[in-house]
């Protein structure tokens, strides 16, 4: 796990290289904290920061095969790389460290932009060949390793996160108005767009080429059809097949040189996990958890009696909403564009505990999107089943807003207007908006004049179309692979990458697995979703190695209280952040409807939460960019 920066130097550049690619590097220092290396060249100035897991000593970047004329800087973990090596070594490759870099290294070498379809990791790099004078940049299939890129007339930059970019004195930030209205309602910017025009995210699954005549991309085979077995159409055994594909993925990502532990949040999938990762671990398991002092978000216990039950040495905290006030300026540090997701607190702090003990975990997510785990998929059901539509969904939406106001987490009001919100809108886009966070009613009277000025005739849906034009056919394999495609690599798996990385943890996904992703995209969705049984075939691999009273508990998510905080220890920081002087300023929006729904929720005359938090999440990294225009 570690961070990467580097940029073409076809184009006249007014600083020495070697200083900005200094200056990137450091901006990456918390992904790699056990080594820094850099390389300039002829077009070419590469830099890299280290977090060592594997190969302490042979492992260091950027890696170079000279006889070949290639040069390597490698975000990642490639799982599959002792495999691969003795394939490489069965053609006469002979190799000089353990590490994975150089087997990376060394299979592009022999087989080119056809080595990527054999990786089994998750990966971020960028391989420049000297002969040819290009840039070679891939990106994993599940988007686990960012990696962030512009063309500046006859150069390209690139960069594990944003502000390493920034390091560079040709990357302009300007503000792209249409990012600005796909974050507030899907709680996140979609690749490949982010938050500043001309910048972007490589897509997951895909490469692109640098040369001097220019830019190409695309994306490459994500598993052969033997890299998938065949789901027979009854799975006898309780799921047999897949907990054994979960356990080769597990056993595969607890390689390495330093202990690993497991981020256990008292739910089914993280507790698999942990049940498989006990049993391949050489010592003791340690298993990490947050709980809450609020009983209805608090799992806590739950994790407590899974830790027990596999005996692992177990950690936890329990969060605070003083202890959230206190951590929100470091967690909303961490990212280079705003992410609306509240968890993103919790998750911090987890990673943090977890850093004190372990350099490496794994967690458990990843399985809701490859088995249909989100309630938003029986709820879909049901709305398909009683052709629930607009019309429903207006009476509904006038009856939630009758209901008690509560700021629980299972407040009936606010449960059954984000319900109703999502009727109106075809399935695809219904699934986002359950998901989601503003409406476009919402975002209408948020937004200033100016703002909608500038979005007239945008979709901030419009890159469900774009996706499923290249996905599976069949309604739930369309509805899983759309929220794969969005919700988990654009929203879950940046703020995992982002919490973790900043206390120099490296988080693994064995849900994400080749073989296991694989195979789940070979199952029928009769045995995912069954009735209204979310996670169905999950369900049976976990029996026997999971209580019955966590396979079979109601999902709860890994949510802090927001609405009442935001209301009580967070109120002071919404104040400042969202003052009417400060919201003003942005040209954005309009202070005076902030204000009156500040007014609203402080009163708990309504429940805001999916306004006020993406807004807060926006502001406070507006602030920390100094503004933009």
């Amino acid at each position: 796990m570690c961070g990467i920066a580097g940029f073409t130097t076809f184009g006249k550049l007014d600083q020495d290289p070697g200083r900005v690619i200094r200056a990137m590097t450091q901006a990456l220092v918390h992904r790699g904290p056990d080594g820094v290396g850099q390389l300039v060249g002829s077009g070419i100035a590469l830099g890299h920061r280290r977090l060592a897991i594997l190969d302490a000593a042979g492992g260091t970047q950027p890696m170079t095969d000279p006889q070949r004329g290639l040069d390597l800087v490698y975000n990642g973990e490639i799982y599959n790389h002792p495999e691969l090596r003795r394939g490489l070594e069965a053609r006469g490759q002979v190799f000089t460290t353990r590490s994975d870099t150089e087997v990376l290294l060394q299979a592009l070498a022999w087989d080119g932009d056809a080595a990527l379809a054999q990786l089994d990791g998750m990966f971020a790099f960028a391989c420049w060949d000297r002969g040819r004078r290009q840039l070679l940049l891939a990106r994993d299939p599940a988007g686990i390793k960012p990696l962030h890129y512009c063309q500046v007339g006859p150069d390209l930059i690139f960069a594990s996160e944003l502000p390493a970019l920034w390091q560079h004195p040709l990357v302009s930030r300007r503000l792209d108005p249409a990012a600005v209205g796909k974050y507030f309602s899907l709680g996140f910017v979609p690749a490949p767009q982010t938050m500043f025009a001309g910048v972007h995210k490589l897509e997951p699954g895909a490469w692109l080429r640098f040369d001097a005549h220019g830019l190409t991309q695309g994306f490459y085979p994500q598993s052969r059809p033997d890299d998938a077995p065949a789901a027979p159409p009854v799975l006898a055994g309780h799921g047999q097949e897949l907990r054994r594909c979960l356990s080769d993925s597990v056993r595969q990502q607890l390689r390495g040189d330093v202990p690993a532990g497991v981020l256990l949040s008292g739910g089914l999938d993280s507790s698999l996990i942990a049940a498989l990762a006990a049993r391949e671990s050489p010592e003791r398991l340690r298993t990490f958890s947050i709980g809450f002092d609020t009983p209805s978000y608090d799992e806590s216990r739950h994790a407590r009696r899974m830790a027990a039950h596999l005996g692992t040495e177990h950690h936890e905290q329990i969060l605070t909403a003083r202890d959230a006030a206190a951590l929100f300026p470091g967690a909303m540090a961490t990212l280079g564009e705003p992410l609306a997701d509240p968890s993103l607190v919790p998750t911090f702090a987890l990673c943090g505990l977890a850093a004190r003990e372990v350099k490496v975990v794994l967690g458990g997510d990843g399985a809701d999107e490859l088995f249909l785990g989100y309630p938003a998929f029986p709820l879909h059901r049901v709305a398909q089943s009683l052709a629930l539509g607009a019309r429903a969904g207006r009476g509904l939406e006038w009856l939630a807003r009758r209901l008690p106001v509560s700021h629980r987490y299972t407040g009936a009001g606010f449960l059954l207007r984000r319900f109703a919100q999502g009727l109106a809108l075809p399935p695809p886009a219904r699934l986002m908006r359950w998901l989601g966070y503003c409406d476009e009613a919402e975002k209408t009277a948020l937004f200033s004049p100016e703002l909608r000025a500038r979005l007239a005739g945008t979709d901030a849906f419009e890159d469900i179309g774009r996706l499923l034009r290249r996905g599976p056919e069949g309604e739930y394999q369309r509805l899983g692979y759309l929220c794969r495609q969005l919700y988990l690599q654009d929203g879950i798996l940046v703020k995992l990458d982002r919490a973790s990385m900043a206390h120099s943890l490296e988080a693994r996904v064995p849900y994400l697995g080749r073989e296991v992703v694989a195979w789940a995209d070979r199952l029928d969705p009769v045995w995912k979703l069954r009735g209204l049984t979310t996670k169905f075939i999950l369900k049976q691999a976990a029996a026997g190695l999971v209580p019955d009273e966590i396979i079979h508990r109601r999902k709860a998510g890994f949510m802090m209280p927001v609405a009442a905080w935001l209301a009580g220890d967070l109120r002071p920081i919404v104040e400042d952040l969202c003052a009417p002087a400060a919201v003003a300023d942005t040209g954005l929006f309009d202070a005076g409807f902030v204000q009156r729904t500040l007014d609203e929720h402080f009163q708990r005359r309504r429940d805001h939460r999916k306004l006020i938090w993406p807004l807060l999440a926006f502001m406070a990294w507006w602030r920390r960019s100094g503004g933009l225009r």
